[in-house]
């Protein structure tokens, strides 16, 4: 075999090498992912956006302009367990007319995140607030376990009827 038939075979065993192995690398990735930049690099989940928005206005004891804030981002997100209990939270502040419905947005919180502390103590508060004192006890024996403070803060406003502001700290903002 002389050198220009080696070279030749080599470069066919070589190209029939890549062309049959490189696609292999490649096979399901699809396209390559990039780094997002521009303005959609820093925009946040919109429910969480209007979450934390929220939180700020419910902080601020803004409490109808929070409302609107939860329903937002528990339109673009039905699941959203903490969502659905600050609504509820500011659904109680707005007065009596809105009980009921702040009552199925603490249970739809609950039902969602069985471990949401604060939905247990805000649904007592409002339990004890409609005078129904063995579901607000109930609701307490539950916080004892998940959050011993929030269960003395319920246990405090069952005793005293009194609302500790300290339960607007509850309400946290959520990273995206």
């Amino acid at each position: 075999m002389n050198k220009s038939r080696l070279i030749t075979s080599l470069l066919g065993i070589c190209t029939f090498t890549a062309v049959t192995t490189l696609p292999l690398f490649g096979a399901g990735s699809g396209q390559i992912p990039t780094p997002a930049s521009g303005p959609q690099a820093k925009q946040a989940n919109p429910a969480i956006k209007a979450y934390n928005e929220g939180v700020d206005l419910m902080q601020g004891k803004q409490f109808a302009k929070a409302q609107a804030k939860f329903e937002e981002a528990v339109k673009l997100k039905p699941g959203f367990a903490e969502a659905h209990n600050n609504l509820a939270f500011t659904l109680r502040k707005g007065g009596p007319q809105n009980y009921q419905l702040s009552m199925e947005h603490y249970n739809k919180a609950i039902q969602l995140n069985p471990k949401l502390a604060e939905a247990f103590m805000y649904r007592g508060v409002l339990y004890a607030i409609m005078g129904r004192k063995p579901e607000a006890q109930a609701d307490l024996t539950v916080l004892q376990k998940l959050n011993p403070h929030y269960a003395k803060e319920l246990e405090d406003f069952i005793k005293t009827g009194k609302e500790n502001d300290e339960l607007l700290g509850a309400a946290k903002k959520l990273s995206s």
